[in-house]
């Protein structure tokens, strides 16, 4: 019995050792926190632009019920939250950006999200982890680590564009990562 559980482990084991003798080894980062931040931001970066730009015009009115908030709405809030925690991370004032609405057009809103993740990039390809610790006024009487705030950020980004995906599928779109790979 004991010789015929080790063939099964050994069976069941042996691709993950193969798999891990022939992985190259992991580089080593002094600013891991930072680079796990810059690596969602080139995700997300293409991902939130590609859905505002896939729902249609008409529908940035569009909101599943009575009590969630429009397409144009989420994207706008999209754009005013990059600015917000990119600013506060990286220390950097965002550019006065303008004064936008959610019913302004599908132009305008997708090149405000467009705007902010330009933003985000150019302040949060110079952080480091050296001051992960300090605290930052976010929002009025609420501070946040800077690691926090990395990681509200990133929250954000996940769950706008799980709301956003939602949005397009309930309009018969589907969101840029479900899009069939081209060949």
């Amino acid at each position: 019995m004991i010789r015929k559980l080790a063939i099964l482990a050994t069976l069941a084991f042996t691709p993950l050792l193969a798999f891990a003798q022939a992985a190259p080894p992991a580089a080593s980062s002094a600013s891991p926190v930072s680079d796990a931040v810059r690596g969602g931001l080139a995700r997300y970066a293409k991902n939130m632009p590609a859905a505002a730009e896939a729902m249609p015009v008409d529908k940035f009115s569009f909101k599943p019920t009575a009590d969630q908030i429009t397409f144009g709405h989420l994207t706008l809030h999209i754009a005013d939250s990059n600015f917000l925690f990119c600013s506060k991370i990286s220390g950097v004032a965002a550019p006065d950006a303008p004064k936008l609405a959610e019913t302004d057009s599908k132009e305008k809103l997708v090149a405000n999200v467009k705007a902010s993740f330009a933003f985000c990039d150019s302040v949060l390809g110079k952080i480091d982890d050296s001051h992960l610790t300090d605290s930052i006024a976010v929002f009025p009487n609420r501070s946040f680590t800077r690691a926090g705030t990395m990681f509200i950020l990133m929250a954000s980004w996940a769950d706008h564009y799980s709301a956003q995906s939602m949005y397009l599928r309930l309009n018969g779109v589907l969101p840029p990562t479900a899009q069939p790979a081209a060949h």
